[in-house]
């Protein structure tokens, strides 16, 4: 195949530009995210797996009663 052929595509360099502002934007948003939520929330949610007192999750794959 020849080198060049993604040079003969109009626009190409475009699609680096907009794969870093995606890039970017996405973990500047994640980091803004974090920064805003709130303490307390995150403290339970972290703890949530390690609850004793917390239900277990039901799953789809758990075997049902058949009575």
């Amino acid at each position: 195949m020849d080198k060049n052929v993604l040079q003969h595509i109009a626009g190409i360099e475009l699609y680096p530009l907009i794969s870093l502002a995606i890039f970017f934007l996405f973990f500047l948003g994640l980091l803004a995210y974090v920064l805003l939520a709130d303490r307390r929330h995150l403290g339970r949610m972290s703890e949530l797996p390690l609850s004793a007192d917390a239900e277990p999750a039901s799953s789809p794959f758990t075997p049902q009663p058949l009575c």
